[in-house]
């Protein structure tokens, strides 16, 4: 690392930071990739809290508060969000984050944010951006990685000088964006008159041509579309830069390697995504039992666009459940073999997961609208922002059933549960009601029912081949559990018995 461990991570701004608002249990939040550097930080936070209290003995007065610091690792969901519930383990009043972050607002802990600085060639980077220019009549728009946000004055700054030397009209037009803010405090989401979420963290009223990206926010002059712009990414091929390039799907795109000091301009895996995203949609159109995955604790709105779903799930007719399981896995999501599909509600950095190892593929909220609600279609803009969908439209439950629509997967005309059936199956039968009715109504002499044609997790469960403890005849109690065997495996208790007989 070529800067020091107090510059790299801030440790100046991060003990300001906790002074000033006099919190005295601080979680930090360290990724994987920076962990092995969290014991120097912890030493270099605690010796510059003891110069600050140090410092205002000196003027009279201090704070005798002591600071405990706890390092988390691990984290409940992505890294990238604030891990409110590993905090809250540790009874923490705040969290310092640290690496790369999706900057959404948190539900109850304020949070700051230390991005890092990681390395970048300047020179190298002006000179690619430079020589690109020279080929292309767009301005510009510069988008980057917050580890890079360091660096984007610099490359502002030459890139500008260059182009004055180079005689590049369209570099005249540089737009750079700005991170949004570097501390934020427990959000609220509220609704604008035009339906769209905004938190408490946003950054003034949305004008008409302000846009926002993770942690970024840039304002275009009036009139101007993103579509009019190249935009330059600066930073590696993660997620950050894949939300970027779903979000402006319609916009001329190349990214700036800063590890390999190289130009990207073929972006054709990426937008290849599309593609796949759209199958899936189509895909879920089919589904009966749907599952609803929580891929966040902290992030604020999660619980309304929880709801949301579910109003959107059940008015189309389908069966909805609830699932709360951390980072979603192949192997986990095979446990709920009932479910045709996913919904996972998360950040908009962790919202696309590659669900072909899946048993059951896995779409985000946006997607789920455009499955669910009858009659839309895809225009080819993409939300990755569950919080932008909050409210955006209306669920309208349906009074009569609707005409059978083309399935493009089963490739016929198909007929979608009635939503008011099962609504009153729900309220007028419990759960064992409707495991003995899908009993009676399972022939033991046919073939098993098939996945596509089973509305209900309970259902689903009658038909498979192991389902517990046994229930014979009337009882509507388990028989007695049995004892098993009790002993050391060298001798157990029953075969001692036997041998004391003997």
């Amino acid at each position: 690392m070529a800067m020091d461990i107090e510059e790299f991570y801030d440790v100046n701004l991060t003990a300001d930071f906790i002074h000033t608002r006099n919190f005295t249990r601080v979680a930090l939040q360290f990724p994987d990739e920076l962990l092995k550097d969290s014991v120097r930080v912890v030493n270099a936070i605690k010796s510059k809290l003891n110069s600050l209290n140090v410092g205002e003995a000196n003027g009279g007065e201090r704070n005798n508060q002591t600071v405990r610091l706890f390092v988390m690792a691990d984290t409940t969901y992505g890294s990238c969000c604030v891990d409110e519930v590993g905090a809250s383990h540790a009874d923490a009043d705040c969290v310092i984050h640290y690496g790369h972050t999706c900057l959404s607002p948190t539900s109850n802990l304020p949070a700051f944010f230390v991005f890092g600085k990681a390395s970048i060639n300047v020179s190298s980077c002006v000179q690619s951006l430079s020589n690109y220019a020279l080929s292309n009549t767009k301005p510009i728009l510069v988008l980057y990685g917050l580890e890079y946000a360091h660096a984007i004055p610099h490359i502002k700054e030459e890139l500008t000088a260059a182009a004055s030397i180079q005689s590049i009209p369209k570099c005249s037009e540089l737009h750079v964006a700005d991170v949004m803010c570097s501390a934020i405090n427990p959000a609220i989401i509220q609704t604008n008159s035009d339906g769209l979420a905004k938190t408490g963290n946003a950054v003034g009223e949305a004008a008409g041509c302000r846009h926002r990206l993770g942690g970024l926010i840039w304002e275009l002059p009036s009139g101007n579309r993103m579509e009019d712009y190249l935009i330059v990414w600066v930073g590696s091929g993660n997620s950050a830069f894949a939300n970027a390039v779903l979000t402006f799907n319609g916009c001329e795109i190349v990214r700036y390697d800063a590890k390999e000091n190289y130009l990207v301009t073929d972006l054709s895996q990426q937008r290849r995504i599309l593609k796949r995203r759209y199958y899936l949609v189509e895909k879920a159109k089919d589904a009966n039992i749907v599952g609803i995955l929580v891929g966040t604790l902290g992030v604020a709105g999660y619980l309304d666009m929880i709801h949301q779903m579910k109003d959107l799930i059940t008015s189309a007719g389908k069966k909805v459940y609830t699932l709360v399981m951390g980072r979603p896995n192949p192997a986990k999501l095979a446990n709920f073999p009932e479910c045709d599909i996913f919904i996972y509600v998360s950040c908009a950095q962790t919202a696309l997961l590659d669900s072909k190892e899946f048993l059951a593929p896995v779409i985000t909220p946006f997607e789920a609208m455009i499955a669910f609600n009858r009659g839309s279609q895809w225009t080819g803009a993409y939300v990755m922002e569950f919080r932008d969908l909050i409210n955006c439209s209306v669920v309208e439950t349906r009074d009569k059933p609707e005409e059978a629509r083309f399935s493009f997967i089963q490739g016929r005309y198909v007929e979608d549960f009635d939503a008011q059936e099962n609504i009153e199956k729900d309220e007028g039968l419990a759960l064992a009601n409707t495991t003995e009715r899908a009993l009676q109504l399972h022939d033991r002499n046919s073939s098993s029912l098939i996945k596509g044609t089973i509305n209900s997790g309970a259902e689903y469960f009658a038909t498979r081949s192991y389902q517990g403890l046994e229930m014979h005849g009337d009882n509507s109690t388990p028989e007695p559990y049995l004892i098993g065997r009790t002993g050391k495996a060298s001798g157990y208790e029953h075969e001692k018995t036997k041998v004391d007989n003997l």
